[in-house]
């Protein structure tokens, strides 16, 4: 009787711990939460609600995700969906909109789409939650997870250990630099001018994430806004030539953006602060887009009018049916399959230029 209990025993064990292995179960994240700011490339739901043009919660917009469209700016998962995959959580980070309760523990997305860093940037497209917004909401989550944890220091112990992930900059050109019918700041500043211009306010926001307890902080670079449908639409000569005056503004921002994280990590010696290069890892995709299964790296999947780049997807509208082989999922957003490759090499490096200067999974352990 003695010998089969044991065998039984042994046999349950061995089921948990195969079970365990194929699924992740009572995996614990290698960060206890994980916290998003951004715009439409990672917003998952916190324009849904608001009266913006800049919406993404119908079909075909999340017709590859498994909960359907969520106000992902993709078929799919976007690229923090990806990384909190990696990072070992079993669920993806809620938006601010919806996070309610202890769920805030495990980390918030405040990203929205078309916001800037500048206010101004994306009004055309009605309601946005700028970055200077999304920082309040995120001082408002730090006096929420004080109270569920009981005092400042337990609090500030605890969000010294998350991973900080903020993105913005590409509505800034996207959307006001280089929309000259709606802002003036193409006539105000040389790219050279309104990069120093965008860096010192974006400073001064990630200065205020630090103030609040974030110290593991990586800084995502602006991806190649010159080669979206949209721009090849609008201003490439043969529909497929990349806009440079574009993509070099693009690059003097990402320049300086890479030299803020020096400054941080020098003058800020209790905190960590790193850079994705996600313009090199979209050149890699566009370059050689065969070596990652591409096959169409000029037009979206889904959208309307040349390299279905005039405008976004249309409610109901039939995309196309081989979503792996294209770059872009509409006339500005990768799709899943683009951002599965950004987020893995933004995770854990393929090249050394990915992340500097060290990558997310290092990153996590310190």
């Amino acid at each position: 009787m003695v010998g089969e209990l044991k065998k039984w025993w042994v046999g349950c064990v061995v089921v948990v711990l195969v079970l365990n292995a194929q699924f992740g179960a009572l995996a614990v994240p290698q960060v206890p939460c994980y916290f998003i700011f951004g715009d439409s490339l990672v917003d998952n739901g916190n324009n849904n609600n608001i009266a913006s043009l800049a919406r993404a919660n119908y079909l075909p917009y999340g017709i590859d995700f498994p909960g359907g469209p969520t106000g992902r700016f993709s078929n799919g998962k976007t690229t923090v969906d990806v990384i909190a995959e990696l990072l070992g959580f079993d669920h993806y980070i809620p938006p601010y909109a919806t996070a309610r309760g202890r769920d805030i523990l495990g980390g918030v997305n405040y990203a929205s789409a078309a916001a800037g860093i500048r206010e101004e940037t994306g009004r055309q497209l009605g309601n946005r939650i700028s970055m200077s917004g999304q920082v309040r909401n995120y001082q408002n989550t730090v006096q929420q997870v004080v109270n569920i944890l009981g005092d400042e220091n337990t609090a500030a112990n605890y969000l010294r250990k998350c991973i900080y992930s903020v993105g913005l900059g590409s509505n800034d050109y996207l959307n006001n630099y280089f929309m000259p019918t709606y802002y003036s700041t193409g006539r105000q500043y040389t790219p050279e001018q309104y990069a120093d211009v965008l860096i010192q306010q974006y400073s001064q926001q990630i200065r205020a994430l630090y103030n609040y307890g974030a110290r593991k902080l990586v800084l995502i670079g602006i991806g190649q806004i010159g080669c979206s449908p949209n721009e090849l639409a609008q201003n490439s000569p043969d529909g497929s030539t990349c806009v440079q005056k574009i993509n070099s503004a693009n690059q003097i921002f990402n320049n300086r953006l890479k030299s803020l994280v020096d400054q941080f990590n020098n003058n800020l010696r209790d905190a960590r602060f790193i850079y994705i290069d996600a313009y090199g890892i979209f050149q890699d995709l566009i370059s050689r887009p065969s070596s990652f299964g591409f096959r169409v790296t000029n037009a979206g999947c889904c959208g309307v009018g040349r390299n279905n780049g005039q405008i976004t997807c249309l409610p109901l509208q039939t995309p196309c049916q081989n979503r792996n082989e294209y770059l872009f999922w509409d006339a500005f957003h990768p799709t899943e399959a683009a951002n599965v490759v950004v987020g893995r090499r933004s995770y854990s490096a393929q090249r050394p230029s990915d992340a500097y200067p060290i990558d997310i999974r290092r990153l996590a352990q310190l």
